[in-house]
């Protein structure tokens, strides 16, 4: 089927287009013109913003539910919830849970490919149980532990949609879990680390390329008897091909701190993620992080999930509109830059080559919304999921 999308403000790399109509066929992009070209059938997207699908490449849940609830309903439920806010694309992520609740998790996977009406499923994050407990945030104590090549062989063999794999590099045995996971095409990240400046560079060497959202529950300028000794933060700005993620919500990162990764790392290298938890979607209240039989009790309040003593963040409860809104309002950020590091950059990230712009061969996966940047509607591969 021929499609013509029209009447629309197009988002490209380099700014907006008003007068250029899109056509797909068959769930690809076959032009962008300002020709009209005979088609079988018409989106009108009423003078609204047209840009390549969202993408979201961290997110644990939406609407109600985890992915480590481990149902194929609980990622309809929470992958619906996405689209609803203009995602086209998301990785479920878990949490450090043990090896079967993985196993479960990925199983579930398997089976929610199967729903037409949610943003794609293109592969999994694995976040943990490679931790460091010094910088566990909200992950739980009782999972974090020392990496097991037999642990991660048996993950790896149960499944092979696992697209990134967040770990703490200065544990003993990380150099040997890169080396399997780059191996088997998985990017490792580091995330939930103590890791110094130079055990990071070391690590990015051997391919830990990614940092899982940026400042949070990392290692930064610190007192080693009384020397001082740089950390994360402070490699991810000095190593030029480290790309970030930062979880654009408002709460996690205030106004100068996302104007200050963007000076300095560029839309080249940002990720705009959720980190999103259950609640992502949903009111203020008290909620759970991870599986809902024995995951962690958060309350939601001030826009963000918080532990229930309130000592730190535990996710988010953003969604993809909102990224963009922070990004435009808070950091100032011009809106085809915000939309680039939520489309180009993630995909170029994860190597799916296949999506992140609107130009002639990729996926015809787009979100279409206003000037308040609320979502109109979110097609994936030509279907309308939402609006």
């Amino acid at each position: 089927m021929k499609t013509k999308y029209t009447n629309l403000i197009l988002v490209t790399p380099d700014g907006c287009e008003t007068e250029k109509n899109l056509y797909t066929e068959d769930g690809v992009i076959s032009a962008v013109t300002e020709e009209n070209l005979p088609a079988d059938r018409v989106i009108d997207c009423g003078g609204n913003y047209l840009s390549a699908g969202w993408i979201d490449i961290h997110t644990h849940g939406a609407g109600g539910a985890d992915f480590l609830d481990g149902t194929p309903e609980a990622y309809h439920t929470a992958a619906r919830m996405h689209g609803i806010h203009g995602a086209t694309t998301i990785l479920p992520t878990t949490t450090s849970v043990d090896r079967d609740r993985i196993v479960q998790a990925a199983a579930a996977f398997e089976e929610a490919k199967k729903f037409d009406d949610i943003p794609d499923l293109p592969g999994l994050h694995l976040e943990g149980p490679y931790l460091a407990s010094s910088q566990k945030g909200a992950q739980e104590d009782r999972f974090i532990h020392p990496f097991d090549t037999a642990e991660t062989d048996e993950i790896l063999a149960a499944s092979d949609k696992i697209l990134r794999w967040t770990a703490a590099p200065e544990l003993d045995g990380a150099g040997e879990f890169a080396k399997n996971l780059t191996a088997r095409g998985i990017l490792p990240c580091i995330g939930h680390t103590d890791a110094t400046f130079s055990e990071t560079e070391e690590a990015f060497r051997k391919g830990f390329t990614h940092i899982t959202h940026l400042y949070s529950c990392m290692s930064t300028v610190h007192r080693v008897n009384a020397y001082r000794v740089a950390g994360v933060l402070e490699a991810a700005y000095y190593l030029d091909g480290m790309t970030v993620e930062i979880i654009a919500d408002g709460s996690h990162l205030p106004a100068e701190l996302l104007k200050y990764v963007v000076k300095f790392k560029g839309r080249e290298k940002i990720a705009l993620v959720t980190d999103s938890m259950r609640a992502a979607g949903m009111g203020p209240g008290e909620s759970v992080l991870g599986a809902l039989d024995n995951g962690l009790p958060v309350i939601v309040e001030d826009g963000v999930a918080k532990l229930t003593d309130r000592s730190a963040f535990a996710g988010s409860v953003a969604t993809c509109d909102l990224r963009i809104r922070t990004m435009v309002n808070l950091a100032q950020v011009p809106l085809h830059d915000a939309v680039y590091m939520l489309t180009t950059t993630p995909a170029r990230i994860m190597g799916l080559t296949d999506r992140g712009a609107v130009q002639p061969g990729l996926r015809a996966d787009f979100t279409v919304f206003d000037r308040e940047i609320s979502v109109i509607k979110t097609i994936v591969a030509d279907r309308v999921i939402h609006g």
